[in-house]
């Protein structure tokens, strides 16, 4: 039976829920009398359910995709106005256990490189991010309780957040690493992360009990719940996401909304994120081999659907996607994007050989930090490095509190700002520097609080004279 309150996968994640969900989806996609109640509700910006948010899926009336579109575009702007986040990935190890089918990590494969950072090469690497301007990273490692022990992972959060070089410094760590206990949930949390990611990858359970044959990661419910320990063990943060291209495309846009309101329902706060990505080659993988792959327009149509449907949630594209493809979704809800990833371990400090590769995936946008910021700024963008409200404590049901009363422009904004001139003085070509200095100047006129705008226009002076780290 569903229950969205249980604590149980197969009762919030309710196989015959989301069947009967399609269906009613099927037999009113058409019906525009209740889709217009449904963007009528959308349009009070609190959010819409998994059977709602189904209907809107399932219509192709092309009027109604273009309202969903629109309001999209306007939800966007209202809670997160015209801010970017950048981060980077860093892999630490791709030592693995599991037998998941879609990752070249899968213990079979016995021809990529295997490899583990050092605390020395680790430093290399954050030093290498640093020097291109990054401030957040999304740490990644394989699940191998003899290689990557959760005190591996203690030990390289600590080297990161240790790690100071000329005026760099990474002032958020996030952890994408398997499901595990509550009590080490509870040691990442005193660590200090940023928020904790896992993938879903799949709500259908027989389909993920197949994608994942053997290993840890194939106990279904384990999993599934992790997020629940997660909140147990005093994280506040967490970021979902599905791997689009797996199973069917409205299964797991139905489940993973499920799953936000579980959440919600359990914890009085959401996701902080939810991720999009789509399953892509990768050194032994090959994504014809998935029949379920999406076009670029139905992704583009999910990502907006996740964005009326949980409008407070950040929604991050990785450099899985190409720059057409990010270019396209930035509107329509995106709030964080990676820039100069590498998914390859090691892969920032030094370059690998050709014909040896560590990497997870292929990655389509392979720009540099600095033309994904140039890129972002001629696009009407504020590319934003801000990391403050993790350090200053509003995190959670306090994040939430904080875009849900629109507060964005008088907290977030000047902080993006000042994020963005420290960019700018350290890090930026020339070009860039010049139109990040013209858009600082218009986007300080967009602060409707005087006494805001005044100290951040003091900080941004003082940025330029050297001084670094303000937040508000």
């Amino acid at each position: 039976m569903y229950d969205v309150k249980s604590w149980k996968a197969e009762e919030f994640i309710s196989d015959e829920e989301i069947r009967e969900t399609l269906a009613y989806a099927d037999e009113n996609r058409g019906n525009v009398e209740l889709i217009d109640a449904i963007l009528a509700k959308a349009k009070e910006r609190k959010g819409l359910t998994h059977r709602e948010a189904s209907v809107l899926l399932a219509c192709e009336l092309p009027e109604k995709i273009a309202e969903i579109y629109a309001l999209a575009e306007q939800i966007k702007k209202d809670f997160y106005g015209n801010r970017i986040v950048l981060f980077a990935p860093l892999y630490l190890s791709n030592y693995c256990v599991n037998g998941c089918v879609y990752c070249p990590y899968h213990l079979k494969n016995k021809h990529i490189a295997r490899k583990k950072l050092t605390q020395e090469e680790i430093a290399a690497e954050v030093t290498a991010l640093q020097d291109m301007g990054h401030k957040r990273l999304a740490i990644e490692a394989g699940e191998d309780p003899v290689n990557n022990p959760i005190e591996y992972i203690l030990e390289c959060i600590d080297t990161i957040y240790g790690i100071r070089h000329k005026n760099g410094a990474i002032r958020r760590v996030n952890v994408n690493i398997a499901a595990t206990t509550v009590e080490n949930y509870r040691r990442l949390h005193d660590a200090g992360i940023g928020t904790y990611i896992l993938f879903q990858e799949t709500y259908h359970r027989e389909s993920y009990e197949k994608l994942h044959p053997t290993g840890p990661k194939h106990d279904y419910a384990y999993h599934t719940e992790a997020m629940d320990r997660a909140m147990e063990g005093g994280i506040d943060d967490v970021g979902l996401g599905v791997l689009f291209g797996l199973e069917m495309y409205r299964y797991e846009f139905a489940g993973l909304l499920m799953h936000a309101e579980h959440l919600e329902a359990v914890h009085g706060v959401g996701p902080h994120t939810i991720s999009v990505p789509r399953v892509k080659r990768a050194d032994d993988i090959d994504p014809a081999q998935f029949d379920n792959g999406i076009s670029d327009e139905v992704f583009a149509k999910i990502c907006a659907l996740i964005r009326i449907s949980v409008p407070y949630t950040g929604m991050i594209i990785s450099t899985r996607e190409s720059q057409a493809v990010r270019e396209r979704v930035l509107p329509l809800g995106v709030s964080q994007i990676s820039g100069a990833s590498r998914t390859s371990v090691g892969g920032y400090a030094s370059d690998e050989p050709e014909e040896i590769t560590s990497a997870q995936f292929d990655v389509s946008d392979q720009r540099s930090l600095d033309e994904v910021v140039n890129w972002l700024i001629k696009l009407g963008y504020l590319p934003s490095f801000c990391t403050a409200c993790y350090r200053e404590g509003r995190t959670g049901d306090r994040f939430m509190a904080l875009c849900k009363n629109m507060q964005i422009l008088n907290c977030c904004q000047p902080n993006a700002l000042m994020t963005l001139k420290e960019y700018l003085e350290d890090y930026a070509g020339e070009e860039t520097k010049k139109i990040g200095m013209e858009l600082i100047e218009r986007e300080l006129e967009k602060i409707p609080n005087p006494k805001v705008r005044k100290t951040a226009c003091e900080h941004i002076h003082d940025i330029g004279g050297g001084r670094r780290d303000f937040r508000f």
